[in-house]
């Protein structure tokens, strides 16, 4: 009689190792194993073997759903790096007419940021993993670059009117550091709330307030505070027309008065600046654009050769803001050659360690500071002997 295995033990015998059959040769095999079918001993691993089987379809199911389902998570990564006082696809970033300008050299690197997902385009789960594997991107909840129920088309419009916004007060805030007179408004782009929508229209631009002209954001504040909770006259002008209404203020959590409307400025240039820059929406360019137009209404070669770049919303009075997706402007910066990157001095808490190898930045926080920063790089000062961060 052939020797057989306990069947109370199946780990015991070789159908236990998952091996089907045994050794031929051998004297007395089990053939029931030879021929395909397995000893009554064998059943209880045959059923643990389909539940495994069933478990490992089941996640197999579970990673395929997660690689396709939709996430509310945006991918940013590096964008091209553009220079502000060159050409690309032999267009010029800015040309200045109207008045003489000198010639550059060097590059002054305004930097982008690619983002992935949101809106109508959200990116699937694996995508995002991959966000947050690279140490090159970064992956941030959607809200924060597409506000709760903006579409993707209302949102890239946004961005159009900011680079406008942008490129106009990099005008400003580039004359205002030379010294150029010109002249400014405020004019209504939208209402935040109904208090004013029935006097006032979109395109209405405002003159005066109860008889003092209103030539900036900040003087318009002072004088709503001035006025408490009393009505104010107000001058503007419609279609061309001279008006005066009558408006409202209430009175915010923080004690400021406000008008409830949105309010852009407007500019009267004693020069032409052309930008030729497209596909590009945003507030960030606006420091690195009013480096260029500095570098070209002044004479000498500001950079003294040197690659820079940089990034940073600019106000009419100079002073630069923070912006988002620095990190990655730092590596779309490196990969296009800079050596220097100037960067928002607010913005130097979201650099620490994250700055590529082979590039210096330099903290600024205003215009006059990034010029003093490019002027004296440029001219070969230690980079050492300005702030930096990161």
């Amino acid at each position: 009689m052939p020797a057989a295995h306990d069947s109370s033990h199946p780990e015991q015998g070789p159908a236990a190792n998952g091996i089907l059959g045994t050794d031929p040769s051998r004297h007395g095999a089990d053939r029931s194993k030879l021929w395909g079918r397995r000893p009554a001993g064998d059943r209880g691993e045959s059923r643990r073997y389909r539940h495994r089987a069933l478990a490992g379809w089941t996640a197999l199911a579970i990673i395929a759903a997660a690689a396709v389902l939709p996430t509310h998570f945006v991918v940013e990564s590096a964008g091209p790096a553009m220079n502000t006082i060159g050409s690309v696809k032999d267009t010029k970033l800015l040309q200045i007419s109207g008045t003489k300008t000198y010639p550059t050299s060097g590059a002054l690197d305004m930097t982008t940021v690619y983002v992935q997902g949101g809106g109508q385009q959200r990116l699937p789960f694996f995508n995002v993993l991959w966000g947050w594997i690279d140490p090159k991107q970064d992956v941030v909840p959607e809200e924060i670059v597409l506000p709760r129920g903006t579409t993707t088309t209302q949102q890239s419009e946004q961005n159009t009117v900011m680079m406008d916004d942008s490129q106009q007060l990099s005008t400003a805030a580039a004359l205002n550091e030379l010294n150029i007179d010109f002249t400014s408004h405020l004019s209504v782009v939208g209402f935040a709330t109904q208090q004013n929508s029935g006097v006032l229209k979109i395109s209405d631009r405002l003159q005066s307030l109860n008889g003092k002209p209103i030539t900036d954001l900040a003087t318009l504040k002072k004088q709503l505070e001035a006025a408490g909770d009393k009505p104010s006259t107000m001058g503007i002008v419609r279609d061309g027309k001279a008006l005066t209404v009558k408006t409202a203020t209430t009175e915010t959590a923080e004690g400021q008065r406000q008008l409830g409307i949105m309010l852009s400025s407007g500019f009267e240039f004693p020069v032409d600046v052309t930008f030729g820059l497209e596909n590009v929406g945003g507030p960030s360019a606006g420091m690195m654009f009013a480096l260029a137009i500095v570098d070209q209404l002044t004479a000498g070669e500001m950079t003294g050769g040197k690659h820079f770049a940089g990034t940073g919303a600019i106000t009419a009075e100079g002073a630069v803001e923070p912006i988002g997706g620095i990190a990655q402007k730092l590596v779309g910066a490196r990969d296009n050659g800079a050596q220097y990157f100037l960067a928002p001095a607010d913005n130097c808490a979201d650099l620490t360690g994250r700055v590529p190898d082979g590039l210096t930045v330099i903290k600024v926080a205003t215009l006059a500071e990034a010029r003093a920063a490019v002027e004296g790089i440029g001219s070969g000062q230690d980079p050492t002997s300005f702030p930096g961060c990161g």
